[in-house]
């Protein structure tokens, strides 16, 4: 009986021990699964084929109005806005999302459009065209086909952008605005489009490139007419702020360190060491001085309000301040202008805008310091051209009639 009850004993002992060992190894599994959740979730993003034998999806034509969010039918006599969404498409079977893809489109209408082009529809008309976005995976690397898939995304926002001077005619003022993937095709059309041709140059307001990095040196070259917006009633500037609370360092480190942007001659490269142009957009300026939270405007939770509704800003919710090219933020005091935790959220835009109303606080200020100058310069009488150079015609005495006499 002895020799049973100690047969059992080592039984039990041995099949907790190895439950044990299992348990342990799945805890290890399940923790190694959470800290490398990230590079998990990307790999499973890889859409597995060479860009090179890549099948496109098909290019927008951009004079039909099934590529554009917003076109508007008719215009008033006010500015427009070319406005150009971030990434909505994760990726996973294409490098680039087609312009009718569902999941992506309402993503595009439900929170893009109502938290990031809202705050500029009170200056203008909103242009917000369909494109063959790349996927937020070609973002999370330096390969060379996310290069590529970027590089596609941004030939259609060019293209919209020529159709949509062609709509507003040639003398109206216009805005620029994108945000995070939009705010690299819209800092595309602002170097290649605007920057080098003096008719839309006088009349651009600004240029928004918000949540993705502007770097100083395309300040010098190819924005060398085209200044950053150092005060708030300054125009026909570029305005660009990425943001970060102090505590996320993968999140700065990905802003300041490998993300990829234009660079003086075209090229995407890295923005490491180029320095970043920084506007707080609670002082509406160029500056390193601190806002604090009583003169933040409001913060909003837009997702989902239609064309000509307006959310309920939340004011005073964060202080700010511009610290080495990047804005830090304090956490917002509303648990609805918090981040969701969601999967590679470093690199996704919130489903809401920090800064609603000093975004549309500072684009009225700026149209409005824009507008009289603008106007003056109409009504002054257009320049001489050059005089044109006159050959010597041979002179040809007239005969005196007097001879005649």
């Amino acid at each position: 009986m002895a020799n049973l009850w100690q047969s059992v004993s080592r039984t039990r002992i041995a099949l907790w021990m190895i439950t044990t060992a299992i348990v342990g190894f799945l805890i290890l599994v399940a923790l190694a699964a959470w800290i490398l959740r990230d590079q998990i979730y990307q790999s499973l993003l890889d859409p597995g084929e060479p860009y090179q034998t890549y099948v496109l999806p098909d290019a927008p034509d951009y004079n039909e109005v099934g590529s554009w969010y917003a076109r508007p039918a008719a215009l008033a006599n006010q500015p427009a806005v070319f406005f150009v969404h971030g990434t909505t498409y994760p990726g996973g079977s294409d490098w680039n999302a087609a312009i009718d893809a569902e999941e992506p489109a309402s993503l595009v209408i439900e929170e893009q459009l109502p938290n990031f082009a809202a705050p500029f529809s009170t200056v203008g008309a909103i242009y917000a065209p369909r494109y063959r976005q790349a996927s937020l995976y070609t973002f999370m690397n330096l390969r060379e086909d996310g290069v590529a898939a970027r590089l596609t995304a941004t030939t259609d926002v060019r293209a919209a952008f020529a159709e949509f001077i062609r709509l507003i005619g040639e003398d109206r003022p216009f805005i620029i605005a994108g945000i995070g993937q939009g705010g690299l095709h819209g800092l595309a059309v602002l170097t290649e489009d605007v920057a080098p041709n003096p008719a839309l140059r006088r009349r651009l307001v600004a240029a928004y490139i918000l949540e993705y990095p502007l770097p100083l040196d395309l300040l010098q070259e190819p924005l060398a007419d085209i200044p950053a917006c150092e005060a708030p009633e300054a125009f026909r500037c570029a305005y660009s702020y990425v943001s970060a609370i102090s505590e996320n360092e993968d999140r700065i480190r990905y802003l300041t360190e490998r993300t990829m942007t234009w660079a003086p001659g075209g090229s995407l490269e890295r923005v490491d060491g180029r320095g970043l142009l920084c506007i707080n957009p609670i002082l509406g300026a160029r500056t390193i001085d601190y806002a604090p939270a009583r003169l933040h405007r409001g913060g909003a939770q837009a997702s989902g309000f239609r064309e000509g509704t307006s959310p309920a800003a939340l004011p005073a919710q964060t202080g700010a301040q511009c610290t080495d090219g990047v804005l830090m933020t304090e956490p917002p005091r509303s648990r609805t202008l918090h981040r969701p935790g969601r999967l590679t959220e470093n690199y996704r835009l919130p489903p809401f805008n920090l800064f609603y109303e000093d975004l549309r606080v500072d684009a009225e200020q700026r149209l409005a310091a824009f507008l009289p100058v603008f106007e003056a310069e109409n009504q002054m009488a257009p320049p001489l051209e050059q005089p044109e150079e006159i050959e010597d015609v041979p002179f040809r005495p007239i005969p005196d009639r007097s001879d005649d006499n």
